[in-house]
Order: C-alpha cells, then structure tokens, then sequence
C-alpha cells in the first residue's frame, strides 16, 4: 500500500476545506433585524417609549457588531425591507416570515431578537439564529435583565452572544 506525501496529503485537505459550504469562501451573510419590544402589558396601538427604543436600538447594535466582529459573519443592511418588516411584523411571531425576507435580501442567516416587559425593572431578552433557506433555528438564547439601565440591557445583549448564540461556531464555520 502506497503512502502519501506530506505535500499531497495537504493539497487534499486545502481542497476538501475549500469544498465545504462556508469554509474558506465568502463569509456567511446574515440579516440582523432590529431587536423589538413585546409589552403585554401595553393598550393596543400604543407606540414604544422613546427611551424603550433607545435602548432595543443599542442591543440591535450589540448583537450585529458581536456577530460581525465575532462570528465573522457579514451583516446585511436590512433597512430596503423595513416596510414589508412593518407590515408582517412583529418578526418574534409572523411565523416564519423574516426568513423569507432575509433571504430576498440574499442572506444565509435570520437574527430575530425582542425583549419582554414584565414588571418595572424585569425584561426577558430572547435572540435566534436560523437558516434563511428553511427558517430552522440553528441557535437560540435568552436571558433576564434585573434593572431598566443601558448597561443592563448592553450586558445582556453580550451574555447572550457569548454564552448561548457563540458558545460553539455557528454550522459551517470552524
């Protein structure tokens, strides 16, 4: 039985590598739409606080910046779609939708997030991560915030990434 070379034996890995969806091609294209607020306590047509919408704005911020700079992934701008997201949202239950609108967008990826109000200080931040392609989630996470603050919401947006969305690579990165 023959055995190969060094060198051969590392061409066909170079070019097994570069086989595999996601390797060493083009990085990943994922559409991160802004985190949205769930309020259930909220009269129907009633508009987010201002400030409530500073701060979905800041962990919309954290989560594409975390996944670009982390992940490696390239983010979309979702911003063309922004009337079809108005229309069919909210995405945390439009059943599948931002998956069809991340993928008119030409992504490979779907990053949904809200956070849920309870009480005065007490919010359930909730982040997924699915294939455009067939809206299967691929990851998920969520997290409690213990006190309306920047820095709590910006902490928790972090946690989330760090320990639930990134804690192994995303399918199809090493």
């Amino acid at each position: 039985m023959r055995h190969m070379s060094l060198r051969a034996a590392l061409a066909c890995g170079v070019v097994l590598w570069t086989a595999l969806p996601g390797a060493a091609g083009a990085a990943e294209k994922a559409a991160v739409f802004p985190v949205e607020l769930f309020d259930p306590g909220a009269a129907y047509g009633s508009r987010t606080r201002p400030m409530d919408a500073r701060k979905l704005a800041l962990v919309t911020d954290e989560l594409r910046n975390a996944l670009r700079d982390k992940a490696g992934l390239e983010i979309v701008d979702t911003a063309p779609k922004a009337d079809v997201v108005a229309k069919e949202g909210p995405l945390y239950k439009c059943n599948g939708c931002a998956a069809d609108i991340a993928k008119s967008l030409g992504a490979d990826l779907v990053v949904t997030g809200y956070v849920e109000k309870g009480s005065g200080q007490i919010f359930n931040l909730s982040v997924a991560i699915a294939e455009a392609d067939t809206g299967k989630v691929v990851r998920g996470g969520q997290v409690t915030i213990r006190a309306d603050t920047d820095d709590t919401w910006a902490h928790a947006m972090r946690w989330v990434v760090k320990n639930r969305l990134l804690a192994e690579p995303l399918p199809g990165k090493s």
